[in-house]
């Protein structure tokens, strides 16, 4: 227990993104360790910190961090890659990034950014000027299998169109979205179908410029964002946060949806545009507080009038669009969600020393988190298909006694359904090592009822791919109640 004390003394504990806004107001240099709750952080590079941190003696100017991707909005591009990364930064913008555990490459940025910090408080040189570095992956892929079919009435849907995305808006408009209380709980980025977006608008496709509207919308990429409630919402004041009123922002015959007021002019000088973004929201009565955030409809009002709406703030120069929308009641909410989330299963396997209690109590979590158990086995697992399931360790010093302790008794071996389902799992699970996750995850499965890393009660699919493919190996119709 001594050692565990002593590594989250070298490295500061982030787990949420309250903590990650604070941990930027570091002074110097702050080196993070970016981790998933399923795996932890990478424990082989901490005697290098550990020694950096010894040699170099700057305790006001290095710091050390592990943060938890799965549960800070900032990380979300770093969620479900099993690769370690390491962020660099300094006085609070990241300004490097190094993915694996390359000491000798870590080792060399922290000594050159160190000896550029004393050099700079000794007056010896000026401050460079770091770019800041885009934390946001442009050539991840979001998979046509992942993330959602049912949606709870909080989530909403909510699009960067292409223009806003061209124009590389889309970072500073999620930072504004995070910043106004919601979770961006998933991102895909697609260019939208002629079909998807007659589809997505229909409520509007009898408006004049409909037809350019829908060469608008399919020009470039689409962000498409699916948003929840932070823990600590900010709810908006009068004093920070536009209160349009609400002819503004409820549809009627009278006023059409903006999005339908593009001119064909318009669109000769747009058939350049980028990708548009999409994302679900959140938060306590998160329709009306996202309609308020938005603004009016029109660029031109919203400058006018709530100078502060995010309509305003990212219009684009000649084009009186508003370069966000969003859903205008829950129940298109839930569809649009649908639409661009699919559902998603994983494999969930309650091993055998698991108590009668403990499974009981497992399976109540399961379920307050929101997961379907689309089929469920209790079954003595042969050596085969515990091969299925653990395909990539059966050549580990350990793979044996693996095998030894899933033939003590039954497992109960479980199809869990749910948007984001995969990566949904490995969070509720937490760390392999249930030391560990005491410590970085307490409330999660192993952290209660993990004896060891070989018995830690629990254990899921790494990814999307493996999810699928062990799922078709077990079951023989998967997709069957």
């Amino acid at each position: 227990m001594a050692s565990k004390k002593q590594e989250v003394q070298l490295q500061t504990v982030i787990n949420n993104q309250s903590l990650w806004d604070e941990m930027l107001q570091n002074k110097g240099l702050t080196v993070i360790d970016v981790y998933q709750a399923w795996c932890g952080p990478c424990k082989a590079m901490q005697p290098l910190f550990r020694k950096l941190k010894n040699e170099l003696n700057e305790d006001e100017i290095l710091h050390f961090a592990v943060a938890e991707a799965d549960n800070i909005v900032t990380l979300q591009p770093f969620r479900d890659k099993c690769e370690p990364v390491f962020l660099f930064s300094v006085n609070g913008k990241i300004i490097a990034k190094i993915q694996g555990a390359n000491a000798p490459l870590v080792n060399k940025k922290v000594i050159n950014l160190i000896d550029e910090e004393r050099k700079i408080a000794a007056g010896e040189m000026a401050r460079p000027q770091h770019p800041e570095i885009p934390l946001v992956d442009s050539d991840s892929e979001v998979s046509e299998e992942s993330p959602y079919e049912s949606v709870q009435e909080l989530y909403s849907i909510a699009i960067i169109k292409p223009d806003a995305v061209i124009s590389r808006k889309g970072l500073e408009i999620k930072r504004k979205i995070t910043k106004a209380g919601f979770i961006i709980e998933a991102e895909h980025k697609t260019v939208l179908t002629e079909e998807q977006v007659v589809n997505f608008y229909s409520r509007i496709g009898d408006q004049a410029d409909f037809e350019e509207f829908v060469s608008f919308m399919t020009s470039g990429l689409s962000y498409i964002l699916v948003v929840s409630q932070g823990s600590k919402p900010n709810p908006p004041s009068e004093e920070t946060e536009p209160q349009p009123d609400t002819e503004h922002n409820e549809p009627s015959e009278d006023q059409p949806e903006v999005n339908a007021q593009v001119t064909p002019g318009m669109m000769k000088n747009k058939r350049d545009s980028g990708p548009s973004l999409a994302l679900v929201l959140l938060r306590d009565n998160g329709l009306q507080y996202w309609k308020q955030l938005l603004g009016p409809r029109t660029a031109e009002e919203a400058i006018e009038y709530f100078p502060e709406s995010l309509c305003a703030k990212f219009a684009m120069d000649s084009l009186p669009v508003n370069q966000l929308y969003g859903s205008d009641s829950l129940e298109t909410a839930e569809r649009e969600i649908q639409h661009f989330f699919p559902l998603q299963s994983t494999l969930g396997l309650i091993k055998p020393h698991a108590t009668s209690e403990q499974r009981e109590q497992i399976l109540k979590m399961i379920k307050e988190a929101g997961f379907d158990l689309t089929q469920v086995k209790k079954m003595f697992l042969t050596p085969e298909q515990i091969e299925k399931i653990y395909p990539k360790i059966t050549g580990k010093d350990f793979y044996k006694d693996l095998l030894e302790m899933l033939s003590e008794g039954p497992s109960m071996v479980m199809i869990l359904t749910k948007w984001n389902a995969v990566a949904e799992w490995r969070r509720l699970m937490g760390p392999t090592d249930p030391e560990e996750a005491k410590v970085l995850s307490p409330d999660s499965i192993r952290a209660r009822f993990g004896i060891s890393k070989l018995k830690n009660i629990v254990h899921g699919a790494s990814n999307v791919y493996e999810a699928k493919e062990v799922v078709n190996r077990l079951f023989e119709n998967p997709e069957e109640n």
